[in-house]
């Protein structure tokens, strides 16, 4: 009966029909300078014969202790690193520094914990750089267990132990409300990325400071301390909670310009969604700065390629990829959260109100 799965040829088997020891075999593949040449050829004829590859290159590696490769993982589908602004504004700026250095980039993504826990496990990398967009920390618990330097992005609530790089959302919240105060800017409406995984439309005070997002949350609160400075009410001030997609948007948008006490200025907390307004205000005739300004946050290449440029909270990504990529492939390490400021970029879509 013929075997389906034949066993596959091993360097064994290599060398014992070329008549010489595993280690001379191993040195013809991997250091062939110490190896005289009639050896050489008699060891790569029986390769040749036996049908043998060459080593793994993966095994190679793996037990030099260094494959200099950064792992990127999310769970999300493999398809976020490429749709999602900001994961693809980040991912730019990996791999600006990982050519420069000469290292690879592995996405790592899955929904499911079966399938994380595998991804996670199988990876040939040096460390990870995690994308903790949705506050879920299952990814750091799986990361730990592998036992190699990994740095997390955007957690809610890490522990001591975890180490994270973190942007200073409320501060960057705050350098935007007080933008378009500081243009006397008094009715506003909040534009906010998801606080769950299923609420949509407009929240109370107590929901936004209750959300399973930490992103959300702080962002809001940071509008809410400009707010409160300039002796505003945070309850006149409206919050649609998107699902982060054009729809929701729109229909919020729907939503708050629907009566006649509307906003003057708009407080998105992505530069996609405020990029969805804008797109939204001008479809249906409201000029954008003139009758409505509107204020993004994140700083993707998109928001200043827009008409008109979006006014944003600029993410210092450049700063924030140099620090994961050194710590992943086991430079400095992060110790405890990392908090950097972001920076207010003031462009087209912001003015005072008629």
């Amino acid at each position: 009966m013929t075997n389906l799965h034949p066993e596959p040829v091993r360097l064994r088997d290599v060398a014992r029909k070329a008549g010489v020891s595993q280690g001379t075999a191993s040195n013809v593949f991997n250091r062939p300078q110490v190896v005289r040449d009639e050896v050489r050829e008699r060891v790569l004829k029986a390769a040749e014969t036996l049908g043998y590859a060459g080593p793994s290159v993966a095994g190679r590696l793996l037990r030099a202790g260094r494959v200099n490769a950064v792992g990127v993982a999310a769970i999300e589908p493999l398809s976020y690193f490429f749709d999602d602004l900001w994961a693809r504004h980040l991912l730019s700026e990996i791999s600006k520094i990982c050519d420069s250095q000469g290292a690879g980039i592995a996405l790592v993504s899955a929904i499911s914990d079966e399938r994380l826990d595998w991804n996670i496990q199988s990876a040939v990398v040096d460390g990870f750089i995690l994308l903790c967009v949705q506050g879920d920390e299952r990814l750091v618990e799986i990361t730990r267990a592998r036992k190699l330097p990994y740095v997390a992005l955007a957690v809610g609530a890490p522990d001591s132990t975890t180490p994270v790089i973190s942007i200073d959302n409320v501060h960057g919240a705050r350098l935007a409300a007080e933008h378009l105060l500081g243009l006397h800017h008094r009715r506003f409406g909040i534009l906010s990325t998801r606080i769950d995984d299923d609420s949509v439309g407009r929240v109370t005070e107590a929901e936004m400071r209750n959300a399973g997002h930490a992103t959300s949350r702080d962002r809001a609160i940071g509008y809410w301390q400009a707010f409160e400075a300039a002796g505003l009410a945070i309850a006149d001030m409206p919050i649609m909670v998107t699902q982060e997609d054009e729809l929701s948007t729109h229909a919020n948008m729907a939503s708050l310009f629907g009566g006649s006490d509307r906003p003057t200025a708009l407080l998105a907390m992505s530069d996609k969604i405020a990029m969805w307004a804008v797109d939204w205000l001008l479809r249906h005739g409201i000029a954008v700065p003139a009758d409505v300004s509107v204020v993004g946050f994140d700083g993707v290449p998109e928001a200043a390629l827009a008409s008109p440029k979006l006014t944003t909270v600029e993410q210092p990504m450049a700063e924030i990829a140099r620090l994961a990529v050194d710590a992943a492939l086991g430079g400095q390490q992060i110790e405890g959260r990392r908090m950097i400021q972001a920076t207010l970029i003031v462009r087209e879509t912001t003015a005072p109100p008629r």
